[in-house]
């Protein structure tokens, strides 16, 4: 491949998804943006886009030329800070994901982030998906459960997440609390709306009562915690996040299962460049108090 400037032109249209989304970033006429990719195309003789009324939608080799683009950018962005002297200079887009539940907790963090690095992008999805880093979806992944297992991923421990059952002190004036796992079936609970959802707490919740008994259901962390506190019924919530909230009884002693490992999780092509290490750093310094 000897044509950098076509292989970004798909890495740009793959990302934004429309021609001329990917031209308003490049600088470029769209017409420049269709000939490009027709001739990548062309030259590697597969589709790398489905065209449809709303865009364009990468196929699986125009996922694996996004990737190599994302990689490849990162890398150039890195070679023209050192070029410049600026080899510390942590800027452009950093894309980070995790699971809804912890947005609370990491928004902050990326926001404190960005006020050290003002020339930084911060792009946070938030999803019960598992983000494909060998695709170039995103820089950092915080994952929670069992350790990740796809290949040419780097993972490392960050922290165990500390939870517990509560409700308001109110709910258990009149409903009581469970005293056996018998009596879950008796009580109201908030949940995540998900059902297939891979936190701990909520498989085990799934196990114990009927999926009628989870009366409030929301998809937000947010949603979820002010239920709770507003009396729907009983779930779960960080310790972290309990602590600094009264009214609340913890019902249950917590199960070990609850407490689920959270790992971090960078493709291997990205992971030494300057602005992943910044941030993987300063979030491992941050984590310390999650716990």
């Amino acid at each position: 491949m000897d044509n950098w400037d076509e292989i970004r032109t798909a890495y740009q249209v793959a990302r934004h998804g429309t021609v001329s989304g990917a031209a308003e970033v490049l600088g470029v006429h769209h017409a420049t943006v269709i000939r490009h990719i027709d001739a990548l195309e062309a030259r590697l003789g597969v589709k790398l886009f489905q065209r449809h009324a709303r865009g364009y939608t990468p196929t699986e080799a125009g996922q694996d030329m996004m990737r190599v683009g994302q990689a490849t950018d990162d890398q150039f962005g890195q070679l023209e800070g050192r070029i410049k002297g600026r080899g510390n200079d942590v800027s452009g887009e950093l894309v980070v994901t995790s699971l809804a539940t912890m947005s609370r907790l990491v928004t902050p963090i990326l926001a404190e982030f960005q006020k050290i690095h003002p020339g930084l992008t911060i792009r946070y999805l938030t999803d019960d998906r598992v983000f494909r880093l060998e695709y170039g979806e995103a820089h950092v992944a915080i994952r929670a459960g069992a350790v990740p297992q796809e290949p040419d991923n780097v993972v490392q421990d960050l922290a165990t997440m500390q939870v517990g059952l509560y409700a308001t002190d109110a709910y258990v004036k009149e409903h009581g609390k469970p005293e056996t796992l018998e009596d879950f079936r008796n009580h109201r609970f908030v949940g995540v709306d998900n059902e297939k959802s891979r936190a701990p707490f909520y498989q085990w919740l799934s196990n114990v009562v009927p999926r009628e008994n989870i009366s409030f259901r929301a998809t937000d962390a947010a949603a979820i915690e002010q239920a709770v506190l507003q009396g729907s019924g009983i779930g779960f919530l960080p310790k972290w996040f309990s602590r600094d909230q009264d009214g609340l009884h913890e019902v249950w002693k917590p199960e070990a299962e609850w407490h689920g490992a959270v790992w971090l999780v960078t493709h291997v092509d990205l992971h030494r460049t300057v602005k992943v290490q910044a941030f993987l750093n300063f979030l491992k310094e941050k984590a310390l108090s999650w716990e």
